[in-house]
């Protein structure tokens, strides 16, 4: 008897759990068809609402994650719905292939929008394998082809553009620091030559006080022996003019 209750019990428990899972499946799509049709109509916050009620029931469903995720791409929080669906690409081979199409288009379209076009063409490429009909998928890769072409391009020319900026740099570096090692020489060849023309002033200084010392010696001698011619010639006139005694 106790078996059969214990047995009763467990399908009534199992019944419960199978109605209770139904019935939040129900909850998904009812929230699903209503974030749906607000966002046919533009209205983006009461989608995202109904998107998120649907992923609190539950959060694994894929459709209401992607619809989610387009709804943060057209309200501009393009890294948010990013993360989302790159984590929907982890099951993309358990997708149907319209689906895991339009994921990885939407996932190539944010990449574009943030220039990052190497991850864009990945997407469009891994799109078009699922759906190769596409032509605006096949339009989107080739644009983002070029792109990244350009992009290259441009980086190389801003890369030989900061080489010439280095080089001319680098030349005015060493124009500058020649310069001042011509000064330097200058400068210390003025101080070699400073002494010898200290020495050489000093010289002539010294030649000039020379002559000027014999000069004045000369004019002495000369000036004494006109005194004494004088003292001379007075003394002759003494002799022959000399009063007598008295």
């Amino acid at each position: 008897m106790g078996l059969r209750i214990r047995r009763l019990f467990l399908i009534c428990t199992l019944l419960c759990t199978l109605s209770g899972a139904s019935y939040a499946q129900k909850e998904v799509r009812q929230s699903v068809r209503k974030g749906n049709s607000y966002f046919e109509k533009q209205s983006y916050d009461k989608a995202e609402i109904e998107y998120r009620k649907a992923l609190e029931q539950n959060p694994a469903d894929p459709e209401s994650n992607y619809n989610l995720a387009n709804t943060l791409y057209r309200t501009e929080r393009s890294e948010e719905a990013a993360k989302i669906y790159q984590e929907l690409l982890k099951e993309v081979q358990l997708m149907p292939k319209d689906r895991a199409a339009d994921v990885a288009h939407n996932a190539g379209n944010i990449a574009m929008a943030s220039k990052d076009y190497a991850t864009a063409i990945e997407m469009y490429k891994t799109s078009l394998r699922k759906r190769p009909t596409d032509e605006e998928t096949r339009y989107n890769l080739a644009l983002a082809q070029k792109l990244l072409e350009q992009q290259q391009g441009g980086e190389d020319d801003q890369q030989q553009e900061d080489q010439q900026e280095q080089q001319q740099q680098d030349q005015q570096e060493q124009e500058q620091e020649q310069q001042n090692d011509e000064q330097q020489q200058q400068q210390n060849q003025e101080q070699q030559n400073k002494p010898q023309e200290q020495q050489s002033d000093q010289q002539q200084m010294s030649q000039d006080n020379a002559e000027k010392i014999l000069n004045a010696f000369l004019q002495d001698e000369k000036e004494t022996q006109r005194k004494v011619e004088q003292m001379k010639q007075q003394q002759q006139k003494g002799r022959k003019s000399r009063p007598k005694n008295w």
